[in-house]
């Protein structure tokens, strides 16, 4: 009994993801270059559409099993009628990394940029133990050393841009040992308002030109620089910047953004980014209260 209590409806979030693949499908074709002769077809299809697989890598993330792998051979038989030509965990692992093009269109479909105060942090993505990295070869010549607040580690760097109801607005892969400040310029683009960092963040070129384009960085000080004027409202938001550290809390613990058993990129993208939808799909986020309004 306890089993059967954790199947759920999974109708609506079937039907929401199939009609996004079969849409985007779609106009894949209808922009596509004919090429003057008939179009290949692979001989060996596989018994999951490509929304059956996002659906399930879904599902995963909303289920309380912290490993896959446990979840698809222990959860999903319970799924078989929905899932008729379900194939074998190993078959299934293979066909993931098909469905990468569609969880990255998803995803920057699913990002809100309507908003006028925006939180900016970066948190570490290890891919392996960091004595391990000269044995590590999956993410060879990908991956880097870096050291963060919690010591050194060897893998990715995952940046963030939410709004005050912990929204994703904007979001960058990069290596471990790439500066904060970097993705700064592409990740904010399109935002115009108020941008809250910490300190790893400030750079007067980053600032000034952020600011010309409608953008205001507002970051704390160091002990060695001299204090600038803010305003209450400014100084009360900068304050509240634990928002983002709460998202990335959320994401690591409740979602399980990060582990070491990938075996594939392809498949560890798929995995980071069907995380990030999981949580992008959530009603109940981290958010603050701002009832007040900046002048």
């Amino acid at each position: 009994m306890r089993i059967l209590a954790i199947k759920k409806d999974i109708t609506s979030l079937f039907c929401f993801v199939d009609d996004f693949c079969k849409s985007t499908d779609n106009r894949i074709k209808s922009h596509r270059i004919s090429e003057g002769h008939q179009e290949r077809h692979p001989t060996r299809t596989p018994g999951l559409t490509n929304g059956e697989i996002m659906t399930i890598m879904l599902m995963f993330h909303e289920s309380p099993f912290k490993n896959f792998k446990y979840f698809y051979k222990f959860c999903m038989p319970l799924y078989f009628p929905e899932f008729p030509k379900m194939p074998t965990y190993e078959r299934f692992v293979f066909l993931m990394s098909r469905v990468l093009y569609l969880f990255v269109i998803l995803l920057t479909c699913m990002l809100r940029k309507d908003s006028k105060l925006a939180y900016v942090d970066s948190t570490p993505i290890s891919v392996c133990h960091d004595k391990r990295r000269y044995n590590h070869k999956v993410f060879k010549g990908l991956a880097a050393r870096s050291k963060s607040t919690k010591g050194w580690f060897f893998g990715f760097k995952l940046h963030i841009v939410i709004d005050t109801k912990g929204n994703l607005m904007s979001v960058k892969m990069t290596r471990g040992n790439v500066d904060d400040r970097s993705p700064i310029l592409q990740m904010t683009k399109d935002m115009t308002g108020f941008l809250f960092g910490d300190r790893g963040y400030i750079c007067k070129e980053l600032f000034l030109e952020l600011l010309a384009r409608g953008l205001k960085l507002i970051t704390g000080i160091r002990s060695n620089m001299k204090n600038k004027l803010m305003t209450l409202n400014e100084k009360i938001l900068l304050r509240k910047r634990s928002l983002v550290e709460t998202v990335f809390d959320y994401l690591k613990n409740k979602f399980m953004l990060e582990h070491t058993r990938h075996r594939s990129i392809f498949n560890f993208l798929v995995h980071i980014i069907s995380t990030l939808i999981a949580y992008q799909m959530k009603t109940i986020k981290p958010q603050i209260s701002t009832h007040y309004a900046i002048t």
